[in-house]
């Protein structure tokens, strides 16, 4: 899982994600073992964001298992089973605030340089 969190969060940081978190949700649900949350200024950034991490995980033979949302609805998922990565716009990310929900798991350290930033 961390293998594909990572290549997912790089991804996401090389379309200038905003606030990049992932959380391990290992022990904690039986939904997923990680969650990566971000956000994007707008619909097109949340396309590219989507894009990328689609991408860069099929690279690797992964392929969603589901994918919800529409970037004009604010909110884009995709499900890969264990690991499933939300792009949010900002202010449906604080209407959710699934950082909230999950804030007391354990960050997963994703290593971004200053080419990546997360705020």
């Amino acid at each position: 899982m961390l293998p594909y969190a990572l290549r997912a969060a790089h991804a996401a940081a090389d379309y200038k994600a905003i606030d990049l978190v992932a959380y391990d949700l290992r022990g904690l649900t039986l939904i997923a073992d990680c969650f990566i949350v971000c956000s994007a200024a707008s619909e097109p950034q949340m396309k590219a964001i989507t894009n990328g991490v689609r991408d860069a995980l099929r690279e690797t033979g992964l392929r969603p298992r589901h994918v919800e949302g529409e970037p004009n609805s604010g909110w884009l998922v995709l499900d890969y089973g264990s690991l499933i990565f939300h792009v949010f716009r900002e202010e449906a990310r604080a209407f959710y605030d699934l950082d909230g929900l999950w804030g007391d798991a354990p960050h997963i350290a994703l290593d971004l340089d200053d080419d990546h930033p997360t705020e």
